[in-house]
């Protein structure tokens, strides 16, 4: 049985009380809200701070884009693609409807253009052509899209399109569209710059010359609202005015998750008082674990002590106005460990109280393997002390 050493150490971190541009309301049941369907969400921690029928099936539009650009971001980080790639335009992606740039069968963008396009611009004829480059076909890219869904625990989400087209059985809810449009943001915050393009232009490059066409961003809380980030609007018949709105004030990273307002100014409206009760209600706390934990003795192993590392930051999202300077912090781990030791294991965790209630907690782990000692290891050992 292990033994674990218990070491207590209290943190005092800064933490300020952040203020919207209006007053909050007094409780999340008096937003006045026009839409059916709300979510609200700190970015860094995942927490809900607000919800009105967040898991309702829903069509998305084109906030469907997101898990497009989700899987754009996934390539290029895998390097399976390049920004400055050739994309040719099929002509199946330039028959799509909808929100289009226009492109034609045989033009080619860069990749860059094309993310710029499905941006700002919302435009299917380009998140067919990248679905096609990235997957060989639109069905093939859209297997990957709910494939990478349910790996995030979208679990009332089905992608028939890469677009966001009506189409029966394309269906999401508003808490799956927090959840990836968390996953974009955080594990790719480069898309801020692209969807804060407010106007710009692509060149057209065809048979009949070259040609000018204007991007205007579909979001206009990009102009409208101070801390606005992004990230992407949607409408349709059947899904009405739908808008993933994120926007960071000091520390504090929202996403305002609107579907099936009545109305465009609706569906902004809606966002802007989100986000302005998540500013005026949050505080965060952040232990960016700088210093990483003591090494811990190894026995029977190749090396005596091995490294440790925490698995992450550890952060804390408050919104009851609670004094976070008296949280405290707990190391929880095993006095010394015993060969083979695998890097990557867990090795005990950092457990985080407030007021002596549990909080949180962050693991450690092995920075190394150490491999378990054989007789020649310890001859050697005692050899080399003689020699």
């Amino acid at each position: 049985m292990k033994l674990f050493l218990p070491f207590l150490l209290s943190i005092s971190l800064f933490s300020g009380s952040l203020s919207s541009a209006a007053p909050p309301p007094a409780d999340t049941d008096t937003l006045g809200l026009s839409a059916p369907s709300a979510i609200l969400m700190e970015a860094s921690t995942g927490t809900i701070l607000y919800e009105k029928d967040a898991n309702t099936s829903l069509h998305p539009a084109s906030i469907t884009k997101i898990m497009t650009m989700i899987l754009i971001f996934d390539a290029l980080s895998s390097g399976s693609i390049q920004p400055d790639d050739t994309v040719t335009v099929s002509e199946h992606a330039a028959s799509m409807g909808g929100s289009q740039v226009f492109l034609e069968p045989g033009e080619t963008q860069t990749v860059d253009t094309m993310l710029k396009c499905i941006s700002v611009a919302s435009a299917n004829d380009a998140c067919v052509a990248m679905a096609e480059h990235i997957a060989g076909s639109e069905d093939e890219f859209v297997a990957r899209m709910n494939e990478r869904a349910k790996g995030l625990g979208m679990n009332d989400t089905n992608f028939i399109n890469c677009c966001g087209l009506d189409t029966d059985g394309h269906m999401t809810t508003a808490h799956d569209v927090a959840l990836m449009s968390r996953e974009l943001i955080t594990k790719y915050p480069q898309i801020h710059d692209y969807c804060t393009i407010w106007m710009d232009n692509i060149t057209h490059v065809t048979r009949r010359g070259s040609s000018e066409f204007g991007l205007s961003n579909t979001n206009k809380l990009i102009r409208q609202y101070e801390y606005a980030t992004g990230l992407k609007t949607g409408s349709t018949g059947l899904a009405k005015f739908c808008v993933s709105a994120t926007a960071k004030k000091d520390d504090i990273e929202l996403i305002a998750v609107i579907m099936a307002a009545p109305d465009p100014k609706g569906r902004f409206a809606d966002a802007t008082a989100l986000l302005n009760y998540g500013f005026s209600k949050c505080q965060l706390y952040t232990d960016p674990q700088e210093k990483s934990p003591e090494a811990l003795p190894v026995k029977r192993g190749t090396e005596r002590s091995i490294a440790l590392v925490y698995e992450g930051p550890f952060r804390y999202v408050d919104t009851t106005g609670a004094d976070l300077s008296d949280i405290t912090k707990e190391i929880k781990l095993p006095e010394e460990v015993s060969a083979p030791i695998k890097a990557g294991d867990v090795a005990g965790k950092a457990i985080y109280r407030q007021n002596g209630t549990e909080i949180g907690s962050v693991r450690i782990l092995y920075r190394d393997s150490v491999k378990e000692a054989t007789f020649l290891d310890y001859f050697s050992e005692v050899l080399a002390f003689y020699l």
